[in-house]
């Protein structure tokens, strides 16, 4: 049995030198949509343009990474949730350098984005690649993964998708009493000049949700849980011509995403048979529809336990709606909108979602959010 896992970054490289023709593209749009800037945009060409034949690369301003990292939520084409990017809180962390501080600062941003459940949009950005040296990378996917424990028969205990990096964790030291379903995996930060260093996540910085269903107590008796922070670590920022490795990245969870595909997922947690065994569902044919029953009750089940927990998440049809209001109001601002349909449309009932009935521009947009290798629906 093989099962489709998260990708492990490559060791940190030497980056290249900055793109001079994206990094003055950008700042022609800096100037545009924030025209009250300090410094004259032909005095920042200037500025930039001696920086990267200098050095191979500039150093933005606070103001302009904010921008930027903003702009890239905005053009984050397999996103649906886009409606709130000017919202997002930009946390500028390029001055650190060694693994210990980059992991006080990681914690930093599941503090600030899981806000006592009433979850917020949080980037982080971290040292850009440059000429000179890469920047620093995390292993994890996300900052919070449950492992997933291979046994002896091949089959997997926990969340198959994280069954290499739990080798690979394992292989540097951690270790667990007694596996289990959920357990959270430590953060493995790779920097520059070091070697790869595990860390621990302190448990009441991860916030998690049990589940359970408003009117089948049997499906609390499954002991489902999951996390309420869904912060994606692999994912690279490019802005103005310069990649950030590490640039975790959150917004909050629409139900389906836990509902319909991580407890739901044959290469994940496969959680559908025990739910419709709950229900009294007869699996035995198709034409009674057990999936399509067992996967709304699970999805009313996240639903219900989040909102019950005090944490925020959305629903499908809200959120639906909320994507084609960014649309029509981008469209007002003359700016195109990207979206890849086949993340854009929700998971259970896509027909009945107004996401569903239409086609989008799947053009690539800079500044950018440039999804891990590997990474599908």
């Amino acid at each position: 049995m093989t099962h489709d896992t998260a990708p492990i970054p490559e060791p940190p490289q030497t980056g290249g030198a900055a793109d001079r023709a994206e990094a003055e593209e950008f700042l022609r749009q800096f100037h545009t949509e924030q025209p009250t800037r300090t410094v004259a945009l032909a005095r920042r060409l200037e500025q930039v343009r001696a920086a990267i034949d200098r050095t191979g690369t500039y150093r933005r301003t606070t103001a302009e990474l904010a921008f930027g990292a903003r702009v890239a939520w905005r053009n984050s084409s397999r996103c649906i949730g886009r409606l709130y990017w000017n919202s997002l809180r930009v946390l500028d962390r390029r001055d650190a350098t060694t693994p210990r501080e980059i992991h006080r600062h990681l914690c930093e941003h599941l503090r600030q984005a899981t806000n006592g459940g009433r979850i917020r949009p949080v980037i982080s950005v971290f040292a850009p690649d440059s000429p000179e040296r890469a920047g620093p990378r995390v292993w994890n996917e996300q900052l919070v993964r449950y492992a997933g424990h291979r046994r002896a028969d091949g089959t997997v205990l926990g969340d198959p998708r994280n069954a290499d990096l739990t080798d690979a964790v394992r292989r540097l030291g951690w270790q667990v009493r007694e596996p289990g379903r959920f357990d959270v995996l430590p953060l493995v930060v790779d920097a520059p000049d070091d070697k790869p260093q595990l860390f621990e996540l302190p448990r009441d910085l991860v916030l998690e949700v049990p589940i359970t269903h408003p009117d089948c107590p049997r499906i609390a008796e499954l002991g489902l849980r999951w996390h309420a922070v869904p912060a994606i670590a692999t994912m690279r920022l490019r802005v103005g011509g310069i990649d950030y490795p590490l640039a975790p990245f959150n917004g909050w969870y629409m139900g389906t995403e836990i509902g319909a595909r991580n407890l739901v997922d044959e290469d994940r947690y496969a959680m559908l048979p025990a739910v419709a065994a709950c229900l009294g569902l007869d699996t035995g044919n198709e034409a009674t529809l057990w999936r399509d029953r067992a996967l709304v009750e699970l999805n009313v089940a996240v639903l219900h336990s989040f909102r019950a927990a005090g944490v925020r998440v959305s629903d499908h049809h809200t959120e639906s709606r909320r994507f084609l209001t960014h649309l029509a109001r981008e469209e007002r601002e003359g700016r195109r909108v990207p979206a890849d349909w086949s993340w854009i449309v929700p998971p259970l009932s896509s027909g009945i979602t107004p996401v569903f009935h239409r086609y989008y521009d799947e053009a690539e947009q800079r500044p950018a959010l440039c999804p891990a290798a590997g990474d599908r629906p």
